[in-house]
């Protein structure tokens, strides 16, 4: 008797094995499946930061020492504005020297100036006397001895004028070139003084009252405010349809809340060959009002908008190429598997599911894959 409910027993639980067993793998499933959404936007996420296009790190040609400074972190300034000076006294005294060497010139040409005239009427006198010599020997009036001297010191005069000529020429240009000195130390004087070479933002000041500056060593660190743009590396693989003039959305991480519009005005031709990203370039239309250079920022591109397009989670997508993979599909009841074409990612990891006479839209797709799922399982659309 024992026996025979002992066996009875298994028997119903033997019964209810099976039937639970049943239930869990040949049930109907409700897979939950993709709806037909409207005006989906296309859009590329991207991170870097805040930069310049025109930033310069500028400084003094010669070596000195640094007298004043004369602007400070966060000054705007306009192109020509002094901002700094070296100390100037040993420059002026070069300078001083340099004037003084053109006077001297400028003397010494004078006086070689005076020569040659005297030298030219010397001549002159001694052409003249020669030709009347001459003649007076001819009428047989004075010697030939006399005429053969007077003919001797016009060669001799003439002679004269050619080397007075010769020094005016060598002290024209030795006056040149104390004023070629002159120019140069007075352009060593002008470049004691910096000053900003376009409108600009001074974003660091490097150097004080006092420092001892090579020639080149940065004193200021200066952008121009209109060319701040973000600076995005987008993987490459979501980048094809990035071009110039598309819309763009830009985070800053200062201000996490906050939403700034710009456009793409530059999409780099190099992709890095390490990270494959490729750089991205975005101007603001609405900029925020103090922005720091090297702030890390979230970009958004929009690329476009689908009219209508049922999106499938990249997770519920086997095989996954970048352009197709499998979906699972409900057909006649069954859950079968499918070749998919997708024209589009978003932003979310969905894909947007390409027109094909192979996947009807009245074919439900799945969006999620649930344990269980297997070729010919009974299954219905989830409501």
């Amino acid at each position: 008797m024992a026996r025979s409910r002992w066996l009875a027993a298994a028997a119903v639980a033997g019964i209810a094995a099976a039937g639970g067993a049943w239930a869990l793998r040949d049930r109907p499933v409700e897979v939950p499946v993709a709806r037909e959404e409207r005006d989906v936007p296309v859009r590329v996420f991207g991170l870097g930061t805040i930069e310049a296009q025109v930033s310069s790190r500028i400084g003094f040609e010669v070596a000195g020492t640094l007298a004043e400074v004369l602007a400070d972190h966060g000054d705007r300034v306009p192109a020509g504005t002094v901002l700094a000076r070296l100390a100037p006294a040993a420059q002026q005294a070069r300078v001083a020297k340099a004037e003084a060497g053109v006077q001297s010139a400028e003397a010494q040409q004078a006086r070689v100036a005076a020569a040659l005239d005297r030298a030219a009427a010397m001549a002159q006198q001694k052409r003249a006397t020669a030709q009347r010599r001459r003649e007076l020997a001819g009428r047989g009036a004075a010697s030939s001895e006399a005429a053969e001297i007077a003919e001797t010191e016009a060669v001799a005069a003439a002679a004269d004028l050619a080397l007075a000529r010769a020094d005016l020429g060598v002290a024209r240009a030795a006056l040149a070139d104390a004023q070629a000195v002159l120019l140069a130390e007075r352009t060593a004087l002008a470049k004691h003084t910096l000053a900003a070479p376009f409108d600009a933002l001074v974003i660091a000041r490097l150097r004080e009252p006092g420092a001892a500056l090579g020639p080149g060593e940065a004193v200021f660190s200066l952008v121009a405010p209109g060319s701040l743009w973000a600076l995005a590396y987008v993987d490459e693989g979501r980048a094809g349809a990035i071009r110039e003039g598309l819309p763009a959305e830009v985070r800053l991480r200062s201000l996490p809340g906050e939403t700034f519009t710009g456009r793409v005005v530059r999409v780099g031709l190099e992709s890095d060959r390490v990270t494959e990203e490729r750089r991205v370039h975005v101007r603001c239309e609405r900029c925020p009002p103090r922005p720091v250079l090297g702030e890390q920022v979230q970009v958004e591109v929009e690329t476009g908008r689908l009219p209508a397009a049922r999106l499938v989670p990249e997770a519920a997508v086997e095989g996954f190429d970048g352009a197709a993979g499998r979906v699972w599909v409900v057909e006649d009841g069954r859950l079968r598997q499918r070749e998919a074409r997708f024209i589009a990612r978003t932003l979310d990891a969905r894909l947007a599911l390409a027109l094909d006479p192979a996947l009807p839209a009245d074919l439900p797709v799945a969006t999620r894959v649930l344990a269980g799922f297997r070729e010919g399982r009974a299954a219905r659309p989830a409501p």
